[in-house]
């Protein structure tokens, strides 16, 4: 009997030392991944227990509650996600940026600040936002902040931002145009509109753009929310109703906090164009804001 057990007791023990030299190997092989940063760690789907009614309630209410409720007790706070709405697809990653990196994105883009057009259809190229269009029965500007582009990739911290867009959105960083940021003082705002073109001259450098990752970089005291007014969502229950602007009581809107990011999608899973990604940016009543905005194709974006 003991001669027959002693192979069985060896077998045994070759068998644990395979496996635990796999697992050893595929440690070692993820670590390295993770420091090339091929792979990245998720973060949080839903926020702690303290979130209700599904998960509508947030600090883009304006309160403080989340802020001291969701710290881990470090020096940076936890980072959520937030499903806003799903027509439109719209998500909202609390603290997706550090202060740091927005400050840094501020100074950068301070110097070079200019009055924001929007794109002509038939050239491409950027041209002055003043026309009559059909929100309005008058002659005015339908977007009156200032901003200025950052080149794609150029420089180390806007890289790292540029890979957490495309982990968050799970498109590669190639398929977007460089950062915009964009300023606007108090009485400035972006008059209703679409993400997506209705041309095919737009559309040539990496096809339509089918998604937009809306960054925010400051607090604004009052006013500068970002509103959908086609959106399919009762946002009229929601707690925070009465801190909002009546400009953001259009539809489901999101308050502008320092590090947020709004993603949401202008193209409907089965690639047709989402009407209901009308979006908008209110006139800021008391503050400034400070934004940064990424736009996604569908294909690479050359530049």
């Amino acid at each position: 009997m003991a001669k027959g057990g002693r192979p069985k007791s060896i077998s045994g023990r070759s068998t644990f030392t395979l496996v635990l030299t796999m697992l050893l190997m595929l440690s070692i092989v993820l670590l390295m991944l993770l420091a090339l940063g091929i792979v990245s760690l998720p973060v949080n789907s839903r926020a702690p227990d303290e979130i209700s009614n599904g998960g509508v309630y947030s600090e883009h209410s304006g309160g403080k509650k989340l802020q001291e409720t969701y710290s881990n007790g470090m020096d940076e706070p936890k980072q959520w996600a937030e499903v806003l709405s799903w027509e439109p697809r719209a998500i909202l990653y609390h603290n997706f940026l550090n202060k740091e990196e927005c400050e840094y994105l501020i100074n950068l883009a301070k110097p070079h600040m200019a009055k924001s057009t929007v794109v002509d259809s038939a050239t491409g190229k950027s041209k002055d936002s003043r026309f009559v269009h059909r929100w309005k029965s008058n002659d005015s500007r339908v977007r009156t902040s200032s901003g200025m582009f950052l080149n794609r990739g150029q420089d180390k911290t806007i890289r790292s931002i540029e890979k957490r867009i495309a982990d968050f959105t799970f498109i590669p960083a190639e398929h977007g145009e460089g950062l915009q940021v964009l300023h606007y003082e108090v009485g400035q705002k972006y008059e209703p509109h679409f993400d997506y073109f209705l041309d095919e001259f737009n559309t040539k450098n990496g096809g339509q753009r089918i998604a937009t990752v809306l960054m925010y970089l400051s607090d604004v005291e009052k006013g500068g929310e970002t509103v959908f007014p086609a959106s399919k969502v009762n946002s009229s229950s929601v707690p925070w109703w009465d801190e909002l602007s009546e400009c953001a009581k259009a539809g489901i809107s999101v308050r502008p906090r320092m590090g947020d990011a709004l993603l949401f999608w202008s193209m409907r899973p089965d690639a047709e164009l989402d009407p209901s990604s009308l979006h908008a940016g209110c006139p800021v009543i008391q503050g400034d804001k400070w934004s940064a905005t990424k736009w996604i194709h569908v294909g690479e974006y050359k530049v």
